[in-house]
């Protein structure tokens, strides 16, 4: 059984689906396609970007980048602060836009300007300036950048509601924003685990105003670069209470939604930063991947009064995509190519695979089958269960980032060249 967490009213309303853990229901979703093959549709998107799409009122939203490359005097100036080693970006300026495209003709309605920031923080070569995905909830769409803001985005009308920029909620990032947002109780809630502070914020949703902010109480390592994080809280139902799981350097954290307080902690045992992964959950159990440093899959139960480490799993653990969860089998797969199923009741492996490319997008269930989407533009299809079988092998133009959508009976790809609708 896997718990439905519902953030708000769409067709597919947040990064990962309705409950925010990667299952597209029904049946019906593409197996095959290709560049030529399988596609209603494909629309090139300006500016860069890497946040997955969200779908609701016929409209496609998601976030893009339009940026104008620093100088190479002000490159070396800034990257003397630099305290990492790193391949970075560097601008002297940045737009973050809003896009809106045509469920059903892929034509671009809405292009919005967002902010405008100028020498922006750098972002690593492997991310983006729009790499959080927005979050449509109530007839608006929320779009977040990190330390570069937060902006509300009326669906109806096409307009900017509210811009938060508030300075107080500056971190420094060391590779870009990477957190995604959740929506709950009427709060838009985000994490800021910079390399010098680390926090959980939540914005009031009506007005774009902080409700609440709660520093991070768990020890870190003393390297700065050691105490950075991305990853994306999710909001689950434990014992009759609502309960936000949160993943930060070396510990996973919950705390209530309404208030921000912290409920409990848990250590990951080791080393854990820069933790992009975001949690699933089922039957009281939350299973989590650690992020770089020792990198390992978790389980940890926490319906009872204290939560307990089931198990931990060290082999092929994810550092960028999120795991999946069905039937009582974890999947998850890594930037090194490897694929990994594990019995969640036990943190037994079931099988590992090598695949042939890297992850950084996360995986879709869907009527007995796992769509992994590769780094390189080909999406490997699997047969769920205890038994390797690969359905596909489906390539497409451009790199893969964004995980993906879907709008019915179609999926939505989107690579660093266009938005694509895939249909049987």
């Amino acid at each position: 059984m896997v718990l439905m967490v519902s953030v708000g009213r769409g067709d597919w309303p947040q990064w990962r689906g309705e409950d925010g853990q990667g299952h597209a229901p029904g049946k019906g979703l593409a197996v095959e396609w290709g560049e030529k093959e399988g596609v209603e549709w494909r629309t090139e998107l300006p500016g860069r970007g890497w946040s997955s799409p969200v779908v609701g009122g016929g409209l496609v939203w998601m976030t893009t980048a339009m940026e104008t490359e620093a100088g190479e005097e002000e490159k070396a100036a800034r990257l003397k602060t630099n305290t990492g080693d790193q391949p970075l970006t560097l601008l002297s300026q940045v737009e973050l836009r809003a896009l809106g495209v045509e469920a059903a003709s892929g034509k671009v309605v809405h292009n919005l300007l967002l902010m405008t920031k100028r020498s922006p923080q750098w972002v690593h070569e492997l991310n983006s300036y729009a790499s959080p995905s927005p979050v449509l909830s109530g007839g608006r769409l929320y779009c977040h950048f990190g330390s570069l803001g937060t902006a509300c985005v009326d669906t109806a009308k096409g307009e900017v509601a509210w811009v938060n920029e508030d300075k107080e909620l500056e971190v420094m990032h060391e590779n870009g924003p990477g957190s995604t947002p959740v929506v709950e109780g009427g709060k838009v809630i985000f994490h800021l685990d910079g390399s010098d502070r680390q926090m959980v914020v939540a914005l009031d949703a009506g007005t774009g105003k902080v409700a609440w902010k709660t520093m991070r109480s768990g020890e870190m390592n003393e390297n700065p670069q050691l105490k950075k994080s991305y990853g994306t809280p999710l909001v689950v139902t434990v014992g009759g209470r609502r309960v936000m799981l949160s993943t930060g350097a070396n510990w996973l954290y919950g705390y209530d939604p309404a208030s921000g307080e912290e409920l409990w902690k848990v250590p990951f045992g080791d080393l854990g930063f820069s933790i992009t992964p975001r949690p699933v959950y089922a039957d009281g159990v939350v299973y989590l991947a650690t992020g770089y440093g020792k990198s390992r899959v978790m389980a940890v139960k926490i319906d009872g009064k204290t939560p307990e480490v089931l198990w931990k799993f060290d082999k092929g653990a994810p550092t960028m995509p999120s795991p999946v969860l069905v039937d009582g089998l974890l999947y998850f797969a890594n930037d090194g190519g490897m694929v990994t199923c594990v019995d969640a009741a036990s943190g037994e492996e079931v099988f590992r695979e090598r695949l042939g490319e890297p992850f950084s997008a996360s995986p879709l269930a869907h009527d007995g089958r796992l769509y992994f989407p590769g780094r390189e533009g080909t999406t490997y299809v699997l047969k769920a269960g205890r038994e390797f079988v690969k359905l596909a092998a489906n390539r497409l133009e451009g790199r893969q980032f964004a995980s993906f959508a879907v709008d019915g009976g179609a999926l939505l790809v989107r690579t660093d060249k266009a938005l694509y609708k895939i249909k049987n």
